[in-house]
C-alpha cells in the first residue's frame, strides 16, 4: 500500500467515524428525550428491561450511549442497579444492527437489484436525499431527519473507502504475516480491546474489521480473537462515563465490564481447548463482512439468553466487587423511613399526619446529631466524622423535601382541631430543622478548612466556644425535645435561654476584637470564629423559632414577633428567673462583673435584648475596625478573598437553589396555614375525615 492508499484509509476512516458520531446524535434528537422516557418507565421484568435496551441501542446505533444513560439513571437513583441489569444486556444484542448494515459491502452478483443494495452505489442516494431536506426542509424534524439520512450515507461512503483502500492488501505478504499474529488468543482479544478503546465504539472497531475481511486475507482464527477483544472494548466508554459518579453509577458501569469479560471468557476458553482437541477446519477459512455480523449477534444473542435469567448473580458479584458503604446503608435507611410517606394514606388525614410527624422526630434526631459531630471536628477533626455531616445535611434536605410536599397535599383535607394544629406545627418547623443542619454543614466546612491549614484556634477562644456550644447543644436538646413531645412548658424555657445566647455571641466579638488589638489572634482564625459564633447564634434563633411555634399553634395564632414582643414587655418573673439561672450556667470563662449583662425588666428587657439592625452594624464595624488596626487594608482583603474560598462552590450552588425553592414553596405554605386555620374554625370541627 502506498501513501495515497494509506491516505484513503485514513479519510474513510474520519468519515466512517463522523458518521456513526453524528448518526446517534441525530437519532437521539429526533426522539426528544422519549427514549429515556421509556427507560425511566422500566417495570422489574428484566425480560422487558432487555428489549427495550436492545431496541433503543438499535435506534440510537450506540450500546455505549444506551449504557451510558443507564449509569445516569441509576446515579440519579431513578433506576435500580437491578433494572439497569436488563437493559445492559439488552444493549449488547441491540449494537450488531450495524454490523449487518456494514455486511452489505460483502453483497455480490450481476443484477441491477443486488448491485444497488452495495453502500457504494446507494450511499449517494440517501446522501442526496439528506442534504436535499436539511437545505430545503422548512420545519426543524424534517431537517434533522435529512441530517440522520445524511450521516448515514457518510458512514457507509467511509466504510466504502475504507474497504476500497485495504483491497491491494490481499497480495501483501507483510500485511498477512501481521495478521497471522493476532490468531494468537491472548493477544488477538488485547489489540481488539485496544482498538475498541480507542475508538470509543465496538461499531467503528468491527466495521474496520469488517472492511479488512473483504480483502480474503482474514481467517476465522485471526477475526475471532479481534472480535472478542472488541466486545470486551464496548464497556470502556460506560467506564469513563462513570468518572464522578457515585458510588452506584460506577456499578452499573462495572457490571457492564464484568458482563463482556465473562461472556468472552465462557466462550473463548472452552472453545480454544476443544479446538486443541479437534481442531476446527473452519479456523483456516477466510472470513467476510456478513460473517463477521452473524458470529458477532449469535455470539451476544446467546451469551444475553444465558445471562439474564442470573442477572441477580451478576448484581451480586458487582455489589462483591463495590461493597455498599455505611452511606449507602444509612441513606437506604432514609429511603425506607420516607416509605411510610405514602400517598394511599391521604384517604386516612389524621393517620397521614401521624406519619408525618414520625418522619419529622427522626429528621430532627439527624439535625441534632449533625450539630454535635459538627461542633465536635472544630477540635478534632477526622474526615469520618466530615463526611457524616454532610450526609446528615442531604439526608435532612430530602426529608423536608419529602415532608412539605406530602404536607401540602394534606392541606386541602378536614381535620379536627388537634389535628389543624399538628399540621401547622409540621409546616413551620421543618424548615428550622433544616436550617439547623445547613448552618452544622458550615461549621464543618471551617474546621475543615482550618484543619487543612493546621490553625487552631487559641485557649481562651477553644474555652469560649465550648460554653458557648454547650449552650446551643443544651437549647437545640430542649428544642427537640419539646417538639417530639408537644412540651410546651419545656418549650417555655428556650427563649430564656436564647437571650442569654445572644448575649454570649456578643460578649465572645467583643473579647476577640480585644485579642485582635493586642495581637494575640490573627486575622484569618477571626474570620473563622466569627463564622462560628454567627452559625451558633442563628441555630439558636431557629430553636426558638421552634419553640414559639409549638406556643403560638397551641393558642392559634401564628405571628411570631407579635409572641416576643407580648414576652419581652411583661413583667415575667419566671422568664427573669430562668434568664438568670442560665447566665450563671453558661458564664464565659474569666468573665468579669462589669461584662455580665443585667437581668431587666418589662421595657427594659425588650430594649436590652432586642438587638436593631443598626446595633448588629455597629457590632461588625468594632470588628473591622480592629482588623484594619491589625494588619494594612490590602491584607485584609487578601484574608477575605481566602475566606471566600472556602465555600465549596458546588455546596453554595446547591444552597442557592434550595433557597429559590423554598421561595417557591413559601406561598404553598401560607395557603396551607390559611386553609388548616379556617378548618380548625369550622362549626363542625368535631369530626374528622376517615
Amino acid at each position: 500500500m502506498d501513501i495515497y492508499g494509506i491516505l484513503t484509509m485514513v479519510g474513510g476512516l474520519v468519515l466512517f467515524l463522523y458518521g456513526i458520531s453524528t448518526l446517534g446524535t441525530g437519532l437521539k434528537k429526533v426522539s426528544g428525550g422519549r427514549l429515556e422516557v421509556i427507560l425511566e418507565s422500566l417495570t422489574s421484568n428484566k425480560w422487558k428491561a432487555a428489549l427495550i435496551g436492545a431496541g433503543v441501542t438499535a435506534i440510537i446505533q450506540s450500546s455505549g450511549a444506551t449504557t451510558v444513560m443507564v449509569v445516569g439513571f441509576v446515579n440519579s437513583e431513578i433506576m435500580t442497579l437491578a433494572q439497569g441489569a436488563g437493559i445492559i444486556l439488552g444493549a449488547n444484542v441491540g449494537t450488531t444492527i450495524t454490523a449487518w448494515l456494514l455486511s452489505l459491502t460483502g453483497i455480490s452478483g450481476q443484477s441491477l437489484l443486488l448491485n444497488m443494495c452495495k453502500p457504494k452505489n446507494f450511499a449517494p442516494l440517501v446522501g442526496l436525499i439528506g442534504v436535499a431536506m436539511t437545505m430545503f426542509g422548512k420545519k426543524d424534524k424534517k431537517k434533522d431527519v435529512g441530517g440522520i439520512l445524511t450521516s448515514f450515507a457518510v458512514l457507509l461512503i467511509g466504510m466504502t473507502m475504507m474497504a476500497d483502500a485495504a483491497s491491494p492488501l490481499a497480495d501483501d505478504p507483510n500485511f498477512t504475516s501481521i495478521l497471522t499474529m493476532f490468531s494468537n488468543p491472548i493477544l488477538g482479544v488485547l489489540v481488539g480491546l485496544g482498538i475498541t478503546g480507542i475508538l470509543q465504539s465496538s461499531s467503528a472497531s468491527i466495521g474496520i474489521l469488517q472492511a479488512i475481511s473483504t480483502t480474503g486475507t482474514l481467517s476465522y482464527a485471526e477475526m475471532l480473537p479481534l472480535l472478542m477483544g472488541m466486545n470486551i472494548g464496548s464497556a470502556i466508554t460506560c467506564l469513563l462515563s462513570a468518572v464522578g459518579a457515585s458510588r452506584n453509577g460506577r456499578r452499573a458501569a462495572w457490571m457492564q465490564m464484568l458482563f463482556c469479560i465473562l461472556k468472552v471468557a465462557f466462550f473463548l476458553i472452552p472453545f480454544y481447548i476443544i479446538h486443541g482437541i479437534v481442531d476446527f477446519e473452519f479456523m483456516h477459512r477466510a472470513t467476510s463482512p456478513i460473517n463477521i455480523a452473524m458470529w458477532h449477534t449469535s455470539f451476544n444473542i446467546i451469551a444475553v439468553l444465558i445471562a439474564l435469567p442470573l442477572s441477580d448473580y451478576l448484581v451480586a458479584l458487582t455489589l462483591r466487587l463495590l461493597p455498599t458503604t455505611q452511606e449507602e446503608e444509612a441513606e437506604g435507611q432514609t429511603r425506607k423511613a420516607l416509605q411510610i410517606l405514602d400517598e394511599r394514606f391521604l384517604s386516612s388525614p389524621s393517620f397521614a399526619l401521624e406519619q408525618c410527624r414520625v418522619v419529622t422526630n427522626e429528621m430532627a434526631r439527624y439535625t441534632r446529631e449533625a450539630f454535635v459531630t459538627a461542633v465536635g471536628l472544630i477540635t478534632n477533626y477526622t474526615a469520618e466524622d466530615a463526611a457524616r455531616v454532610d450526609q446528615l445535611e442531604r439526608t435532612v434536605d430530602e426529608y423536608e423535601d419529602k415532608l412539605d410536599s406530602y404536607l401540602v397535599k394534606l392541606s386541602g383535607l378536614t381535620y379536627s382541631r388537634k389535628d389543624s394544629h399538628t399540621l401547622s406545627t409540621l409546616l413551620h418547623c421543618i424548615s428550622d430543622f433544616e436550617r439547623i443542619t445547613d448552618h452544622a454543614l458550615n461549621i464543618m466546612q471551617i474546621a475543615a478548612d482550618m484543619n487543612e491549614k493546621e490553625s487552631v484556634f487559641s485557649v481562651k477562644a477553644q474555652e469560649e466556644l465550648r460554653v458557648f456550644s454547650d449552650a446551643v447543644t443544651d437549647i437545640l436538646d430542649r428544642a427537640v425535645q419539646a417538639f417530639r413531645d408537644d412540651d410546651l412548658a419545656l418549650a417555655r424555657t428556650i427563649e430564656p435561654l436564647e437571650e442569654v445566647i445572644d448575649g454570649i455571641n456578643m460578649e465572645i466579638k467583643r473579647r476577640h476584637v480585644r485579642r485582635l488589638r493586642k495581637g494575640k489572634c490573627t486575622i484569618e482564625l477571626g474570620f473563622s470564629l466569627t463564622d462560628v459564633t454567627t452559625d451558633f447564634e442563628r441555630i439558636a434563633d431557629h430553636c426558638s423559632n421552634i419553640a414559639v411555634c409549638l406556643l403560638q399553634v397551641n393558642e392559634d395564632g401564628f405571628d411570631t414577633h407579635e409572641y416576643l414582643e407580648r414576652v419581652w414587655n411583661k413583667d415575667d418573673e419566671e422568664f427573669r428567673k430562668m434568664a438568670a439561672d442560665y447566665e450563671v450556667k453558661y458564664a464565659l470563662p474569666g468573665k468579669k462583673d462589669e461584662d455580665k449583662p443585667v437581668i431587666l425588666e418589662g421595657s427594659e428587657l425588650a430594649a436590652a435584648m432586642t438587638r436593631s439592625p443598626e446595633e448588629e452594624a455597629a457590632a461588625q464595624a468594632a470588628f473591622e475596625e480592629a482588623v484594619e488596626e491589625v494588619l494594612p487594608k490590602k491584607k485584609k482583603k487578601d484574608k477575605e478573598k481566602n475566606k471566600d474560598k472556602v465555600k465549596d462552590p458546588e455546596k453554595a450552588a446547591r444552597k442557592a437553589e434550595k433557597k429559590a425553592k423554598k421561595e417557591k414553596k413559601k406561598l404553598e405554605e401560607q395557603a396551607a396555614l390559611e386553609q388548616s386555620r379556617a378548618d380548625a374554625e369550622d362549626p363542625e370541627e368535631g369530626t374528622e375525615y376517615l
